[in-house]
């Protein structure tokens, strides 16, 4: 019966890309009371399926979210390989550092092709209101959201896109910085 549940909990995961609530489990396992998916949730605990987070949510643990990490590929000249599973790697840890202030975008325009940022394409954004001389960010200019490489040199700020086509966005009023990009996913 565990295994069975295990199952329908990893296929809930999967399916809507977040852990069920103690209601939905509630009915994703056929069960009459709260209770007893907090039974069975401390048995998902104790296996390392799952934890719970500082708000006492469920949060799914590494194996839930890892692939297998193959080998090296060479992007120079060819090479023989042999395919071999080297080891797991989870992508939410290796892409996300700070899971509480870290969120996604989809990118809409062409202003940062350049730095290899299309349209299309999500980027992971860390919230923060403080970045460095050119790193990539998601800013409020003067009442606007864009995503530019933050410029600085001495008191004057401003952004710059990766497209000659575009020109630098000079604030006239403010820049309020909401978060710094820390990757780039495209699909093919």
């Amino acid at each position: 019966m565990y295994n069975e549940q295990k199952a329908k909990l990893l296929s809930f995961y999967e399916r809507e890309n977040r852990m069920p609530t103690y209601t939905e489990m509630m009915k994703l396992f056929g069960f009459k009371s709260k209770n007893a998916v907090a039974r069975i949730v401390d048995k998902f605990i104790e296996a390392g399926i799952v934890s719970k987070d500082y708000l006492g949510r469920l949060v799914p643990l590494q194996s839930l979210n890892e692939i297998p990490l193959l080998g090296l590929v060479k992007a120079g000249f060819p090479a023989d390989v042999a395919e071999e599973q080297r080891d797991t790697i989870n992508l939410e840890n290796y892409l996300v550092t700070k899971k509480d202030t870290t969120y996604m975008l989809e990118v809409d325009g062409e202003s940062m092709i350049d730095a290899h940022i299309a349209d299309g394409d999500m980027v992971l954004v860390e919230k923060r209101d403080t970045a460095k001389d050119k790193d990539i960010v998601i800013a409020d200019v003067d009442g606007e959201f864009t995503m530019k490489y933050y410029r600085k040199s001495g008191n004057k700020v401003w952004l710059e896109p990766a497209n000659k086509e575009f020109k630098p966005i000079y604030p006239t009023q403010y820049l309020k910085i909401n978060g710094v990009v820390k990757a780039v996913i495209r699909k093919y």
